[in-house]
């Protein structure tokens, strides 16, 4: 079951016209969080992530399942049962047992999930998808949407990154 303050964020962003993705952003964040106080584990942080998306369809966010070649037949169909179960008007209660079943083989995961090594990698990889021009646009985008201070303090911090990486760094050993 989502958190109030999750529904409040989720209700903000749609106020403002934001996309569904980053609506659904916001229970991928709980569950991380879940993960990481110990609620219960995940086996991988796409794991995780996938737990948020379902919570997100369940809720009612208008995001669709994915394309044919994005994802497994099993995974489509469980996106799409979700975004109907989202639709519903009435929530249907969960099975007690199933609940339970669920929640207990979540908690002897691991927690390592969530770390922000672990969420790195993971966004990286997700990025090396996507090819550069989808990159290139998605920083646009973004730049687009920064404002004036914190587009000064990103230009900052290039620069910083950029005067860093023509120093010589020592050798690992």
């Amino acid at each position: 079951m989502p958190e109030e303050r999750t529904k409040r964020r989720v209700a903000k962003d749609k106020a403002q016209g934001k996309a569904p993705s980053t609506q659904a952003g916001e229970f991928v964040r709980e569950e991380i969080e879940h993960v990481r106080e110990g609620k219960h584990g995940a086996r991988s942080t796409k794991q995780a992530i996938a737990i948020g998306l379902s919570k997100a369809r369940r809720a009612g966010v208008a995001l669709p399942a994915p394309k044919a070649g994005n994802a497994s037949q099993a995974t489509r169909q469980s996106a799409a049962r979700d975004s109907a179960r989202g639709r519903k008007k009435t929530a249907q209660k969960p099975a007690p047992r199933r609940s339970r079943a669920t929640r207990e083989a979540l908690e002897r995961e691991p927690h390592a999930a969530a770390s922000p090594r672990a969420l790195s990698r993971q966004a990286h990889a997700s990025a090396r998808t996507r090819g550069p021009a989808a990159r290139k646009a998605a920083a646009r985008k973004a730049v687009a949407t920064k404002g004036p201070t914190a587009r000064k303090a990103a230009a900052r911090k290039a620069a910083r990154t950029r005067a860093g990486s023509s120093k010589k760094r020592p050798a690992k050993h």
